[in-house]
């Protein structure tokens, strides 16, 4: 079956994108955001209509996803539904768009930090300062406790919001908790409570023993084992 022309404007920037990745890179192909824009120069958000089609099932790895991509470049591991076949575009209700007020009530909920890094709106990435960060909302695939899954949103940077959609098994999480002993409850509740995790003594007193060399460390093992007797 022939595919249509990607360079039909007709089509919609979704559509000819997907057909451009179908015609122009192929499948477990590599290509770069300077060469997806240069093939539609007129369309400012071509980045964001190719991680959408995400949503329809097409796998579209970066750099994260796989360690032997440059920053820049993108794979197109393998092709989702065919969104220029009419009838075949359509979301599943949990994919379907996220209105305004839901995306703010998140990012406020979420004190505007990326959920998995942690990344705030105007912050830098360590190993990236002249990287942009820009915090978008995901959709979580939850499981129950009961196996029921469901759809739950999340603040997600520009780096982590493809690795968001990862599935979370909250029963999973739960049985963890249940397992803590009560002192350590007390502590995750702190945790909790201020929405960030702080260092005790002991872990930054490890982390200085780690950076000591060989025979340095020696003497606090011998220090401490002169404290055991």
């Amino acid at each position: 079956m022939t595919l249509p022309s990607w360079q039909n404007p007709a089509l919609g920037a979704k559509v000819r994108a997907a057909l451009w990745l179908e015609a122009e890179v192929g499948e477990n192909g590599i290509f770069t955001k300077a060469q997806l824009r240069q093939a539609f120069p007129e369309n400012t958000q071509i980045d964001r209509r190719v991680r959408e089609l995400r949503d329809h099932g097409w796998r579209i790895d970066t750099s994260r996803d796989d360690v032997s991509l440059k920053q820049e470049e993108q794979k197109y591991v393998a092709k989702g539904a065919e969104i220029w076949i009419p009838g075949q575009g359509s979301l599943p209700k949990h994919k379907s768009g996220i209105s305004q007020a839901q995306r703010a009530k998140v990012l406020s909920g979420d004190d505007f930090l990326c959920r998995t890094c942690g990344v705030g709106v105007a912050e830098a990435y360590v190993d990236g300062p002249g990287e942009s960060k820009q915090l978008g909302v995901a959709r979580r695939e939850v499981v129950q406790p009961n196996g029921e899954v469901v759809y739950q949103l999340e603040t997600a940077c520009s780096r982590c919001i493809t690795s968001a959609s990862d599935a979370l098994d909250l029963n999973e999480i739960l049985a963890a908790v249940g397992a803590l002993s009560p002192m350590e409850k007390n502590v995750l509740a702190v945790w909790i409570a201020e929405d960030r995790r702080t260092r005790g003594s002991l872990e930054i007193l490890w982390g200085r023993y780690r950076t000591l060399p060989a025979e340095a460390r020696q003497a606090i093992v011998d220090a401490v084992a002169d404290s055991d007797q």
